[in-house]
């Protein structure tokens, strides 16, 4: 079974005052399978030389800048950006973004992000072009069996994207996820895992569960 990639120098752990996180926005692109029209999305492998996350697929995103603008159009403007310079996919300005979820770093990492993440429909056609740079491969992907790859470490892909995949599983196809999205009441609610245990044996937990620190 084939290792996890290790921890990018970004990824370091801190003891410290936690760090302010980064606003940030992710896009997971759907389109339904061509033959059986059941639900895919796209994930991009970042790069060997990443300082963050290296080697692991990940939904095509990244930091807010400046030019991008603020509050929900600012974010949705970040992700389509990030979407076109790392996948080659262009979304229209005026194409829905319907937030799926909103994920904060934990406090341990030294480098965090306030990430929402939003999901859309592809452009017919689409075709997914990594850049070379950050991003070295592309994988249009069933969400269910991505969970079963990434439960046996073929597929690695970190905790949150676990996640926004496991939220689709029940929705058979884009307009389902989409409608399903926009009627969630808690889609921006910010969730804020925690690392719990020591440095041999950890792991995260989320804030409804029982062992969540106060």
């Amino acid at each position: 079974m084939p290792a996890f990639p290790e921890p990018g120098s970004a990824e370091s752990v801190n003891l410290g005052e936690p760090t302010t996180p980064r606003p940030a926005a992710t896009v997971i692109l759907l389109r339904d399978h061509e033959r059986h029209g059941g639900l895919e999305v796209l994930l991009l492998r970042r790069s060997a030389e990443s300082h963050f996350m290296p080697n692991v697929w990940v939904f095509p995103g990244g930091s807010l800048d400046a030019e991008d603008g603020e509050g929900m159009d600012g974010l949705a403007t970040c992700a389509r950006r990030e979407l076109a310079e790392e996948a080659g996919v262009h979304l229209r300005p005026d194409s829905e973004m319907v937030p799926l979820a909103r994920w904060v770093t934990p406090e341990v990492i030294s480098t965090r992000f306030d990430t929402w993440f939003f999901i859309a429909a592809a452009p017919e056609a689409a075709v997914a072009t990594p850049d070379g740079y950050e991003m070295t491969a592309a994988r249009w992907v069933e969400p269910a069996l991505a969970v079963e790859q990434a439960a046996t470490e073929e597929f690695a892909v970190v905790f949150p994207t676990l996640k926004q995949l496991e939220a689709l599983l029940p929705q058979p196809n884009t307009e389902a996820a989409l409608s399903a999205a926009r009627q969630d009441p808690f889609a921006t609610h910010p969730v804020l895992p925690k690392v719990i245990g020591d440095e041999r044996h950890h792991r995260i937990v989320l804030p409804h569960e029982d062992d969540y620190p106060a």
